[in-house]
């Protein structure tokens, strides 16, 4: 994979993540003087203060014409203040995603095109399609639980099925390649820290 094409983490100017996007595209967002790269020390630099800045042996890099610049892991937009939102669509991709493409009966992670979704208490049943009722499961267990529910089928779910209170990108974001830079702004922990709101 080129460069170019690996991934960056996208900040609200509030610091909170809002999207993943390509080195490409974050360049583009630099020049441009829509955004500026973030370092490790909260530090944020334009277009040209960025590419002045030294390549050391632990940052990706990549070469213009010129000279080498260092690849930035988090940009920040300057105006964009909206946060993602919080209401996660009911979506195949969503069920995939909450489920970890892992079958809710056997355990074992399959590709998405060897999975389906799978109504716990079946629609002949009176079972709803919600997040509550929902499932990934390979297609072997699929058929064996049938019209069924699992404890009719004789078989067990890993776990009760939720919605979700993340939003899609955030997961997209923890399944990819992760960077260290991104850390501080995916931690739940931090975010909440510096996102409660504080009384007066």
């Amino acid at each position: 994979m080129s460069m170019l094409n690996t991934k960056v983490l996208v900040l609200n100017r509030s610091y909170l993540p809002v999207h993943v996007t390509s080195v490409r595209r974050a360049f583009i967002l630099l020049y441009q003087d829509i955004a500026r790269a973030v370092d490790e020390q909260y530090r944020t630099f334009d277009f040209a203060s960025w590419s002045e800045l030294a390549v050391s042996v632990e940052h990706d890099s990549i070469g213009l014409v010129s000279r080498v610049v260092r690849v930035p892991r988090v940009v920040l937009l300057l105006t964009y203040d909206r946060v993602p939102k919080r209401h996660v669509r009911f979506s195949r991709y969503n069920i995939y995603a909450r489920d970890e493409d892992t079958c809710q009966y056997c355990g074992q992670r399959f590709a998405r095109i060897d999975l389906n979704l799978d109504h716990v208490l079946p629609r002949s049943q009176g079972g709803l399609a919600s997040w509550e009722n929902v499932v990934c499961s390979c297609h072997r267990c699929n058929r064996r639980k049938g019209g069924r529910t699992p404890e009719q089928a004789g078989m067990r779910l890993l776990k009760r099925p939720t919605r979700p209170h993340w939003t899609p990108f955030v997961v997209a974001a923890f399944n990819l390649r992760r960077y260290r830079e991104w850390g501080p702004f995916l931690n739940p922990v931090d975010v909440s820290y510096w996102n409660t709101e504080l009384e007066p």
